[in-house]
């Protein structure tokens, strides 16, 4: 869309000084009276070498479909994440399957009705069910729009390309000839002598121009690297699964928008590069990979990593998913023990989920450059007892936190461009030393205003108890001496006197 110009429209609240226009984000239309007399879009101004109508009647109807597109989008709110729908489908099936049960247990009762409790229960599991139900259904809509959001946008794209080389739409609705691909040479090379039982360990392909692998190349049982780097594959056949010895794959710079799921067949893979693809999503199956060593997805579009993830790549020591869309890490990340360095900068991360803590073989973390996302630290970050390396650069974070200052192997700091708060800007040019020590300083502090502050509220309470028994013990001796006084002079008194007093004149 960038390369579209902005170009000229009156709307309703146009001023003199409003001479753009967004052709994602229209504006409110004239009046019919007004609109007549004005252009919908000057089009012909800006992009001169315009002169087929039906190319902009298209172009126009393609700007108009990516704009509505993009207002559902924004209709429906944020997109669940991926945990959130994998838990929503969890609990779907548990509930399904509790409902199946009670229906078993009530054909199964001598009555075959259901009670009052029972019908509560499967009230309360109904209404549970549709909860989860709307967010799968908002996940589903979601990916609908999405689809056709770059369906548009791809189109706008062919009918602007063939605008600016002159075209018509006839060039745009005409359909590619299917050419059959020939087989590259160093490919058949390969398998020729894959087929005369010759032992093929290793095979390097990078930068042959491959536009597909054909389905063969699955049938080489003693492959252990292949690289088939820097090339225009589109995909990877579901025979890779066939590749029972395979330690090594590098499908890095190709045009791969998805991976099989067979790629979880790979039991012995150790190192994985998929970096500079089109990828979205990272198959489920990948979670099989339990030999997994290494990692690289960067430079894709992945949104989420699989929610299982930490679960089962127990064994992966470097994770790199920098220049992706991820919002946010999994909670299973947590589990991957053996993890020693990761980089997620370049990202849309909102920030950690404490289970991070628990990496506490990590040596080099890279968060930089989340930008407005990433606002905070989880207080567990304290816990990475390994650390050596974080880049928290270009983010939004005002305050480490306070564990931070138990981070005792930490070496290397880098939290520029921050608004950075705590620690202040001083102690932070002084080095890592100097905002550890800080931190250690102020948490101390913290706690031992907590500490004084507790014992003042238990000094308080314990006075006021003082002070109400001592006012109890004070209540009880004035009601007792009150009472012996009104005592001694009520009866008491008549008792002493003296009787010569009395007597009758």
């Amino acid at each position: 869309m960038e390369k579209f110009p902005s170009v000229k429209r009156a709307t309703a609240t146009s001023t003199a000084g409003d001479d753009k226009y967004d052709v994602e984000q229209p504006a409110p239309p004239l009046p019919a009276s007004e609109a007549s007399q004005k252009p919908y879009f000057e089009l012909t101004e800006q992009m001169p070498h315009l002169t087929d109508p039906k190319l902009i009647s298209e172009m126009r109807l393609a700007v108009s479909g990516v704009a509505q597109t993009h207002s559902m989008l924004q209709a429906l709110g944020e997109r669940p994440d991926h945990e959130s729908v994998d838990t929503a489908k969890a609990k779907l099936a548990e509930i399904e399957m509790n409902l199946a049960m009670q229906l078993e247990e009530i054909a199964l009762s001598p009555r075959g009705e259901e009670s009052p409790k029972d019908v509560e229960e499967r009230k309360a599991l109904e209404r549970e069910k549709q909860i989860y139900k709307s967010v799968l259904s908002l996940d589903e809509m979601h990916e609908a729009y999405e689809k056709l959001l770059t369906e548009a946008e791809e189109r706008l794209q062919k009918i602007y390309d063939a605008a600016v080389a002159g075209g018509d739409v006839a060039d745009i609705e005409e359909k590619e000839e299917v050419v059959e691909e020939e087989l590259n040479e160093d490919v058949v090379t390969i398998l020729k002598a894959a087929e005369g039982n010759e032992p093929v360990e290793r095979v390097n392909l990078s930068g042959k121009r491959l536009k597909f692998l054909p389905e063969a190349f699955g049938r080489i049982k003693s492959l252990v690297v292949l690289d088939l780097s820097n090339n225009q594959l589109e995909a990877i056949p579901d025979s890779i699964a066939g590749l029972e010895s395979l330690e090594e794959l590098n499908v890095s710079s190709n045009l791969l928008e998805a991976l099989p799921d067979s790629i979880g067949l790979l039991f012995k893979l150790k190192i994985l590069d998929v970096s500079g693809n089109k990828l979205t999503a990272l198959p489920d199956s990948i979670c099989r990979c339990r030999s997994l060593v290494e990692l690289n997805a960067g430079f894709n579009k992945l949104s989420y990593l699989p929610t299982n993830i930490g679960y089962e790549l127990v064994n992966l020591r470097r994770l790199s998913v920098p220049l992706n869309k991820l919002r946010h890490f999994p909670s299973s990340i947590g589990e991957m023990k053996s993890l020693c360095f990761l980089d997620a900068h370049f990202n849309e991360l909102q920030g950690l989920t404490p289970s991070i803590g628990r990496l506490t073989n990590l040596e080099i973390l890279n968060l930089s450059s989340n930008f407005s996302d990433l606002k905070e630290l989880p207080q567990t970050i304290g816990d990475l007892s390994s650390l050596k390396e974080l880049d928290l650069s270009n983010n939004q974070i005002h305050e480490l936190p306070d564990t931070f200052g138990r981070l005792d192997n930490l070496m290397k700091l880098n939290v520029e461009q921050n608004p950075l708060v705590e620690p202040p800007k001083e102690i932070v040019d002084e080095g890592v030393e100097a905002v550890r020590a800080y931190m250690v300083k102020r948490r101390l502090d913290r706690l031992l205003a907590e500490e004084q502050r507790s014992m003042f509220e238990e000094n308080t309470e314990a006075n006021s108890s003082i002070l109400t028994r001592s006012a109890s013990w004070l209540t009880r001796m004035v009601s007792n001496v009150t009472g012996n006084l009104s005592g001694y002079l009520g009866a008491a008194g008549n008792s002493n006197a003296d009787p010569y007093l009395n007597q009758p004149r």
